[in-house]
C-alpha cells in the first residue's frame, strides 16, 4: 500500500505526456486515478496500463473548457468515490503561429479558453468537495514561460501559464485555512507531443536532452504526498541542458 492508497485523484489532460505520467505516478502511489481528455482512446489506453501494473484507474472524457461537463464528471466522482483529494489541471494547448505578428484573436482566445479558464473550471468543480473534506491538493501544470515570458512559446501562452501561476497563488491564500493547497508546477522543456506544434519541432538529439514526462511524473506524486501542513507553492524545474540558457540557434559558432 502506498501514500496515497485510498485517495481519489482527477487528471485532466491524462491521455498523454505530463498528464499521463502523472497519472501512472498517483496510482502507483494507491490513489485511485479518474483520467479525463478529450481521446478517449489515449484515455483508455493509459487506465488499461494503470490497471495491468496493479493500481486503480478509470476514464471520464471531457472538454475543459466545458464547464457544465467539468462540473457533472466531479459531482460524480463525489458521488461515487466520496470525493477527489487531488486534482491536477493539465490540459494546455499552443498553436503553431503564436508571435505577435502572426497570431489571430481565434487562436488567442482560443488558447487561453484552455490554458486558464480550463483550468478554473476544474478548481471551480472541486474546491467544494474538498472544502468539506477539510482538506485537497491542487496541482496546476504552468510552464517555464509563466516565469520568464519567452518568444518561444508566443503571448497566448505566455500570458495564460502566468495567469495559471497568480491563479496557484490566489487559491492558496483563500483556501489555505480550509486546508487546502495548491501547487503551480511551471517546467522547462519537457519531450512530450506538443513539441510537435511549434514552429520548427526540435529534433530528437535535443528532445533527448529535455525533461522526461517521467521527470513530470516523479513530481506530481512527491507533491501529492507530502504532509497535509506543507504547501509547495510552486516548482520552476528545467533540464540542467536548458536552451533558455544556451540557445536555440548557432550563428558563427556562437549561441544565440
Amino acid at each position: 500500500m502506498g501514500t496515497l492508497t485510498g485517495k481519489i485523484a482527477w487528471v485532466t489532460g491524462a491521455g498523454g505526456g505530463i498528464g499521463e505520467a502523472s497519472a501512472i505516478a498517483l496510482a502507483a502511489s494507491g490513489a485511485h486515478v479518474v483520467l479525463s481528455g478529450r481521446r478517449q482512446a489515449e484515455l483508455d489506453r493509459v487506465a488499461a496500463d494503470i490497471t495491468a501494473a496493479g493500481g486503480k484507474a478509470e476514464t471520464a472524457q471531457l472538454d475543459v473548457v466545458d464547464a457544465l461537463a467539468t462540473q457533472a464528471i466531479a459531482d460524480d466522482i463525489g458521488a461515487r468515490l466520496g470525493g477527489i483529494d487531488i486534482f491536477m489541471a493539465n490540459a494546455g494547448i499552443n498553436v503553431p503561429n503564436r508571435s505577435v505578428a502572426a497570431i489571430t484573436a481565434t487562436d488567442f482566445a482560443k488558447v487561453v479558453d484552455v490554458n486558464l479558464n480550463g483550468v478554473m473550471n476544474g478548481v471551480l468543480a472541486v474546491l467544494p468537495q474538498m472544502r468539506t473534506k477539510g482538506a485537497g491538493t491542487l496541482i496546476l501544470t504552468s510552464s517555464w514561460a509563466g516565469r520568464h515570458p519567452s518568444r518561444l512559446t508566443g503571448p497566448a501562452y505566455t500570458a495564460s501559464k502566468h495567469a495559471v501561476v497568480a491563479l496557484s497563488h490566489s487559491i492558496n491564500q483563500d483556501e489555505g485555512v480550509n486546508g487546502i493547497r495548491c501547487t503551480a508546477l511551471m517546467p522547462g522543456e519537457v519531450a512530450t507531443p506538443i513539441m510537435q506544434s511549434r514552429p520548427k519541432p526540435p529534433s530528437a538529439e535535443d528532445l533527448g536532452k529535455m525533461l522526461q514526462a517521467e521527470d513530470l511524473g516523479a513530481m506530481v506524486r512527491y507533491i501529492a504526498e507530502a504532509p497535509a501542513h506543507v504547501c509547495i507553492n510552486e516548482v520552476l524545474i528545467s533540464p540542467t541542458w536548458n536552451r533558455s540558457f544556451v540557445g536555440v540557434a548557432e550563428l558563427g559558432g556562437m549561441k544565440l
